[in-house]
């Protein structure tokens, strides 16, 4: 049975950091490239970053220079470090695992950037 769990999500003030952890069972983690997505209400949910299982990372270009994507093998964890918060990174966070034609996700961790 695969699992992911994400952690870390909650409310934070503008330009302020958060970090979110995932971790995953039941999959051979070195293997996958893992991901953090995102949903606001009433939009798509949409790719934040990610990071392939020889270290490449990928980030979407409104987050480039703000947040990190890392991965921890060894504990079957990804990480997402997120700086600089803005109001617009406000959002339902999503964990995602993927190999080949199967992919997995977590059940989300809410962020929320306000004053």
């Amino acid at each position: 049975q695969v699992q992911l769990v994400e952690s870390g999500g909650g409310l934070v003030q503008p330009g302020g950091s958060l970090r979110l952890s995932c971790t995953a069972s039941g999959i051979i983690f070195s293997a996958y490239t893992m991901g953090w997505y995102r949903q606001a209400p009433g939009k798509q949910r949409e790719l934040v970053a990610s990071i392939g299982s020889g270290g490449s990372t990928r980030y979407a270009d409104s987050v480039k220079g703000r947040f990190d994507i890392s991965r921890h093998n060894a504990e079957n964890a990804v990480y997402l470090q997120m700086n600089s918060l803005k109001p617009d990174d406000t959002a339902v966070y999503y964990c995602y695992a993927g190999w080949a034609n199967l992919g997995y996700w977590g059940q989300g961790t809410q962020v929320t950037v306000s004053s």
